[in-house]
């Protein structure tokens, strides 16, 4: 009987080798969050497929449950931060961009932000450290003979291990600081007139003063994140490699770029063939509610549900923003599932229930479900654009305010404005995304375009990532941009030395023009006196 169990397991595990073609062994650099939550289900797919996951971790994660048993193999680094270190950096964040930077100047909120990335980096510093600079572990990992490294950027580190290790990586993100790292590390192709600025709020057809704004935002997010933050992960590469580097440079090594977003998302604009979309790759099928919820859902009748949720970050609100929201609720006629863990607000309604924690995804393909109101997460936004659900944004920092002009300028979601926006707002937002067709329609339409592709964006990620497995890396789709200076790319030189032709030519003819002046004109006047 043992032997017969043996038998098939060993035959599943040829059938998933012989499925992918490769059963191989992928080191991953995981980010903590929400975006763990992304990569994970590519993590599962991959060991469903018979691969070998070893995730890199702190032994201070937030999300990253690596006590728990999984498929996944975790190799545990030992940090001296915990936990409650890194919420309080989160949650002073969070704080200051909720309440503080909106009331700031530009160049202020710069440097409250400034200020919130040099503490990351130090808790980013500290990991890496223990990582590269631990020879047993580096060792280890080494011997392990890995065949592609996964990594998601949102803190450094992953591509100096690939680095040492020799090993092909694949990077998942969404966006970096106004690009910077897609468009100086990837050499991905922004033209300002029409590519607006991540997180600038802006869409791809701007007005005249928009595109002064886009490229002043492009100049000044570039310059101000390159002096801070590059300019000391340069030392620290150069520094752990031995030999002069930058971090743009080894970041540029990626083999493929997988961009959680997709054509139903983003605006046309250039990109370049190791640039693939998987956006929504996290989505999927509701599956059924918890019956007590469930029933709340139900009881709705016709009028249906409204589910607010402004993510894991913001856990609470002040009691008067809290209160005003909660009196907005009341008056509309759905019920409303509204994920909230600070204190009960005096004005909650009694078609409101405060949860916390919901099946998102699941709620939101609910057939009763009419809107959703959200901070604009790109997870939370996909899992909307998956099931066509009309929404109402309400950003607050990084990438939501971009995420939420995306889907404004699509049709399907009205923006307010958590700072300025009244009761009556957020009712008449409300009524509007879930009584006026045109919301639904383009909502619907965002959908049929995201189901409508050749390949599922998750299956299109492994595919990549056995890809790079297969052929030991993508070359062949690495542009020739990587390999030139700044003035080669833009083509200064080639520009300077036509300009020098130019300017030589108009020198001799202009010498020619002179000379013959000269000769001729003593000439004439020699024949005149004759």
């Amino acid at each position: 009987m043992v032997s017969e169990k043996w038998a098939s397991a060993l035959l599943l595990l040829q059938l998933c080798c012989a499925g992918c073609g490769l059963c191989g062994k992928v080191l991953v650099w995981p980010s903590d969050m929400s975006h763990w939550l992304n990569v994970e289900n590519i993590l599962k797919e991959l060991t469903d497929r018979g691969h070998e996951v070893t995730v890199l971790t702190p032994s201070s994660a937030l999300i990253i449950d690596h006590s728990k048993p999984s498929a996944l193999n975790f190799e545990v680094v030992s940090v001296t931060y915990d936990k409650d270190s890194i919420l309080n950096v989160l949650n002073d964040f969070t704080e200051v961009a909720v309440t503080v930077m909106p009331t700031l100047s530009p160049w202020q909120s710069a440097k409250k932000l400034q200020e919130f990335f040099l503490r990351i980096t130090e808790i980013n510093r500290i990991l890496c450290e223990n990582i590269v600079y631990n020879q047993s572990l580096m060792r280890k990992l080494q011997e392990s003979n890995y065949d592609v490294m996964l990594i998601d950027p949102m803190f450094v580190g992953g591509e100096l291990v690939a680095e040492f290790l020799a090993l092909p990586f694949v990077y998942t993100l969404r966006i970096s600081i106004g690009n910077t790292i897609e468009k100086y590390c990837g050499q991905l192709p922004t033209p300002p007139s029409y590519v607006p600025v991540a997180m600038g709020g802006l869409v791809d057809r701007m007005t005249f003063m928009e595109r002064v704004k886009n490229v002043m935002l492009d100049f000044i997010l570039n310059f101000w994140f390159q002096q801070f933050d590059f300019h000391f992960w340069d030392q620290f590469y150069s520094g752990a490699l031995g030999r002069s580097t930058t971090l743009c440079e080894t970041m540029g090594k990626a083999e493929i770029w997988l961009i959680r977003t997709y054509w139903d998302f983003e605006f046309p604009r250039p990109y370049l063939p190791n640039f693939e979309f998987v956006g929504g790759l996290h989505c999927k099928p509701a599956k059924p509610l918890p019956k007590e919820m469930e029933d709340f859902v139900q009881s709705s009748g016709e009028d249906g549900v409204v589910v607010f949720s402004l993510g894991s970050m913001v856990k609470n609100l002040t009691e008067e923003k809290a209160n005003l929201i909660a009196s907005a609720l009341a008056q509309i006629p759905q019920k409303v599932l509204w994920r909230y863990k600070g204190k009960k607000p005096a004005t909650l309604g009694t078609n409101t229930r405060l949860y916390d924690w919901i099946p998102q995804n699941d709620i939101l393909g609910h057939p009763k479900t009419k809107a959703f109101i959200t901070h604009g997460g790109t997870n939370g936004i996909y899992e909307a654009i998956y099931h066509g659900v009309p929404m109402v944004g309400i950003p607050m920092f990084a990438d939501q305010p971009d995420n939420i002009a995306h889907m404004k300028a699509k049709g399907a979601a009205v923006e307010l404005n958590m700072n300025t926006m009244t009761r009556e707002d957020l009712f008449n937002a409300l009524r509007a995304v879930i009584n006026e067709p045109s919301y639904k329609e383009n909502a619907m339409r965002l959908s049929r375009i995201h189901h409508d592709q050749p390949m599922k964006p998750l299956d299109r990620a492994i595919f990549w990532i056995e890809f790079v497995m297969r052929n030991k890396g993508a070359k062949h789709l690495r542009v020739a941009a990587h390999d030139l200076n700044w003035v080669q790319y833009h083509s200064l030189d080639v520009i300077g030395f036509l300009l020098a032709c130019v300017a030589t030519a108009v020198f001799l003819v202009t010498k020619c023009c002179l000379l013959s002046y000269k000769k001729f004109g003593k000439t004439g006047k020699k024949k005149k006196r004759e």
